[in-house]
C-alpha cells in the first residue's frame, strides 16, 4: 500500500469586514514570528524544527499571548523549512542576501487550529476565537470528496487582500495498492511529441513544444532588450512583465493532460507503464556536444523528466505500476533483428541495416522498451518477429514506412474527454477512450 497525497486550492467567499480584519492581524503576527525565527535559525545555523521550537517557544508565547499556542509550532516548522532552503541555495552560491527575505506568507495550520465544518466551510482558531469561513469549492475538490479521499490534518491559508478572500490549501490522502500487471504500455518522450505503444499500435501525441519554447524565447528576448535600455539590467519592472508569461502553465497543462490519458488507458487494461530511465538531469548529457545556444535552450526547456514525473504522480493515484528500462539503443536498434537502424539527413524514419524495414524512430523506441520489459519480468521473452506485423524480407528503396505511428494532433487529445469514439475517427477509436 502506498500513501498518495494531493493538494487542492479552494477560495473562500468574500469575507465580512470584521472577519477580514481578524485575518489581517493574524497574518501580521504570524509574519513577525516567521521573520524572527528565520533570522535566528540562519544566524545560529539551526535547521531542526524541534531544536528551534525548544529555544524560541517560551519567548514567542510571551510576545503573543493572545495567539493559540500551536501557531508557534507551525511557525517553527515554516521557519525551519525556509532555513533549510536558504542554506542549500547559499552553498550553491545562489543566495544574494545574507539572510532570507520573507515576501509571501502562508499560515500553516495543524489539527488544533482548524476544523472542517460540513463540506463547504471551515473553522479556524484565531486570537479572537474560532472563526467560521465559508468556502466556494470547485469541481476538483468534489472529485476527491466523491472518490473517498480523506482530508489530512494539516492545511494552509493565505490572505488575498485585493479580493478580501482566504486562499485555502487542503491536502487529500488515500491509500492505494498497486495491481499485478497483465501487460505493458511503453512510452517514449521527445521534444515535440509523446509516443505510446498500446496493443501493437503506436500513437504519437503531438505537443509542438519547440514552437512554444521558441515563441516565448524570442518574446522574452525582445522585452529584455527593451527594458534593459529603459530601466537597466536589474529592473524590477522587467521581471514583473516576464513573470506574467504563461509558458510554464501551458507546459504543465500539456504534461498533465497527456499523463492523464496514458495512466487511465493503462489502468483500464491493468497494464504497467514502461519508461526510459533517464536519470536526474538528462539534458546535461544531451547538450555536451551542442554549441547552438538556441538548441541548448530548447533541450533544457523540453523537460523530458517533467512528463515522466507527471506520469509517475498520476500512476500513484491509480495504483498503476511504473517500470524503468535503460534507454541505450532504444531508437537506433531494430526491434526485430537487433541491428542498427540507418537514418539519413536527420530524418526520423530509418531503414533496418539487415531486413530493410522502415522504422519511425519513436515507434522503434516503444517496441524496444516493450521487449526490455518483457525480458525483465521473469517470463520467457517472446520473439519480436512474432509480435510485430511485418514482412521481414528486404524492402525496395522508396517504399512507404511500414512502422509509422498514428498521429494524434494536439487539438484532438487536449479535449479527448468530450469526444466520442466513432468509426469515422480511427485515432480516438484506437485509443478506446
Amino acid at each position: 500500500m502506498a500513501r498518495v497525497t494531493r493538494t487542492v486550492i479552494v477560495r473562500s467567499t468574500k469575507l465580512p469586514r470584521k472577519v477580514f480584519r481578524v485575518f489581517v492581524e493574524l497574518e501580521g503576527m504570524y509574519r513577525n514570528m516567521i521573520e524572527q525565527l528565520t533570522m535566528y535559525a540562519v544566524r545560529n545555523n539551526i535547521k531542526s524544527f524541534t531544536k528551534l521550537k525548544a529555544l524560541k517557544y517560551r519567548e514567542l508565547r510571551k510576545l503573543y499571548p493572545q495567539l493559540p499556542s500551536h501557531y508557534v509550532y507551525t511557525a517553527c516548522q515554516d521557519a525551519s523549512a525556509r532555513t533549510k532552503s536558504f542554506t542549500r541555495l547559499k552553498k550553491l552560491g545562489l543566495a544574494e542576501r545574507e539572510y532570507p527575505e520573507i515576501r509571501k506568507v502562508s499560515i500553516w495550520l495543524d489539527d488544533h487550529l482548524w476544523k472542517l465544518n460540513g463540506l463547504t466551510s471551515i473553522r479556524i482558531a484565531t486570537h479572537k476565537g474560532w472563526v467560521t469561513v465559508e468556502s466556494d469549492p470547485h469541481r476538483q475538490y468534489w472529485r476527491y470528496v466523491n472518490r473517498g479521499w480523506k482530508l489530512a490534518s494539516e492545511a494552509k491559508i493565505k490572505l488575498d487582500k485585493r479580493n478580501k478572500q482566504l486562499i485555502i490549501y487542503l491536502t487529500f490522502v488515500r491509500e492505494v495498492e498497486e495491481y499485478k500487471p497483465r501487460g505493458f504500455l511503453s512510452v517514449d518522450a521527445n521534444e515535440n511529441n509523446i509516443t505510446i505503444l498500446l496493443d501493437g499500435i503506436a500513437y504519437l501525441f503531438e505537443t509542438n513544444t519547440e514552437k512554444l519554447v521558441l515563441g516565448y524565447y524570442y518574446r522574452r528576448k525582445r522585452i529584455q532588450e527593451r527594458y534593459d535600455k529603459l530601466y537597466g539590467v536589474k529592473s524590477r519592472i522587467k521581471r514583473k512583465v516576464i513573470r506574467k508569461f504563461k509558458e510554464r502553465k501551458k507546459k504543465n497543462d500539456i504534461k498533465w493532460k497527456i499523463a492523464n490519458i496514458i495512466v487511465r488507458t493503462a489502468y483500464e487494461r491493468r497494464y504497467a507503464i514502461v519508461l526510459e530511465k533517464l536519470g536526474k538531469k538528462p539534458a546535461n548529457s544531451m547538450i555536451k556536444r551542442i554549441r547552438d545556444k538556441q538548441l541548448r535552450h530548447r533541450i533544457f526547456q523540453a523537460s523530458f523528466r517533467g512528463i515522466q514525473r507527471a506520469i509517475e504522480e498520476k500512476a500513484r493515484e491509480y495504483g498503476v505500476p511504473v517500470i524503468y528500462k535503460p534507454p541505450k539503443g532504444t531508437s537506433t536498434m531494430c526491434p526485430i533483428h537487433n541491428v542498427p537502424i540507418i537514418y539519413n539527413d536527420g530524418s526520423r524514419i530509418g531503414r533496418c541495416s539487415k531486413g530493410g524495414e522502415l522504422w519511425h524512430r519513436d515507434v522503434a523506441a516503444c517496441w524496444n522498451l516493450l521487449f526490455k520489459a518483457l525480458r525483465g519480468d521473469g517470463s520467457h521473452a517472446p520473439s519480436p518477429a512474432g509480435h510485430i506485423p511485418v514482412d521481414v524480407s528486404p524492402m525496395p528503396l522508396g517504399t512507404n514506412a511500414t512502422h509509422d505511428p498514428t498521429r494524434v494532433p494536439r487539438a484532438v487529445w487536449a479535449r479527448w474527454k468530450s469526444l466520442e469514439a466513432t468509426p469515422n475517427n480511427p485515432k480516438i477509436t484506437g485509443m478506446t477512450l
